[in-house]
């Protein structure tokens, strides 16, 4: 039996990526070939380049006047995959962290029809080869997996990955208005509240840029950390109703 290939956007956020825009849409056009995927590029504001280079490839923009984070892309791109019927959408990034070389493997998942979010996963296969992660970002990362998995049951090795395949219909009555890096933490907490199936991908660790920043005062990791915790446990508080009752175990 043949197996239905879904209709699929990739959606890639950009900001000021000049670097790495030509060479990352070059291949992702390559690659989406082989599942007929269509590509959004939200530009969050870019003032280099990038802008121009964009008009070179066969994508669709969305184009934002002021940098306004990566949680108000992750938002547009959902937006955006269900206004146009789209069956899945791919978000990956374009500072060259993301294979292309995977898509054909997230597509694949997302036609098994067993889950809505296929969530990348740099942890999960250790035996893949990668580079080490920065330390506070590792631990970071950690810590706010074992929580999320800890309160919501969710399973999952990566809370951070943002190369993902979303479900477009069971993302669609999701309330997300987190605009910034703390948005992770928003999404896991009402994809569970939502019931939505949850099913992890391995990825290759990659890290190319080991100067790129978060800004916001994020750098600083401690503060960091506080920031991501603070949003997952107010958004626990809002969904408390949907959530296991432990969810809210040691939340004042």
């Amino acid at each position: 039996m043949s197996t239905i290939v879904p209709r699929i956007l990739i959606a890639i956020p950009v900001f000021n990526e000049e670097r790495s825009v030509d060479r990352v849409l070059t291949e992702v056009a390559r690659h989406a070939a082989c599942f007929e995927g269509d590509i959004l590029v939200i530009d969050d504001g870019s003032t280099d380049a990038t802008p121009s280079m964009l008009a070179r490839h066969p994508v669709e923009v969305i184009r934002h006047g002021k940098n306004r984070g990566y949680g108000r892309a992750m938002q547009d791109m959902l937006e955006w995959a269900e206004f146009r019927r789209y069956d899945w959408v791919i978000s990956m990034d374009c500072d060259e962290q993301h294979e292309p070389a995977s898509l054909p493997d997230f597509a694949h998942a997302a036609a098994q029809c067993d889950a809505d979010i296929v969530s990348g996963s740099r942890y999960i296969d250790e035996s893949l080869p990668g580079d080490p992660a920065p330390e506070d970002r590792r631990r970071i990362n950690a810590l706010l997996t074992t929580e999320l998995n800890d309160r919501l049951s969710l399973g999952i090795t990566d809370a951070f990955c943002g190369y993902k395949a979303y479900r477009a219909a069971a993302c669609a009555s999701l309330a997300l208005d987190i605009n910034g890096y703390d948005f992770p933490m928003q999404f896991w907490v009402q994809a569970r509240a939502a019931g939505l199936r949850v099913r992890e991908l391995p990825v290759r660790r990659i890290y190319v840029d080991m100067t790129r920043t978060f800004g916001g005062g994020l750098d600083e990791p401690n503060r960091r950390l506080a920031t991501y915790r603070a949003t997952m446990h107010r958004e626990i508080r809002r969904c408390a109703a949907r959530l296991p009752v432990h969810a809210l175990e040691g939340l004042s």
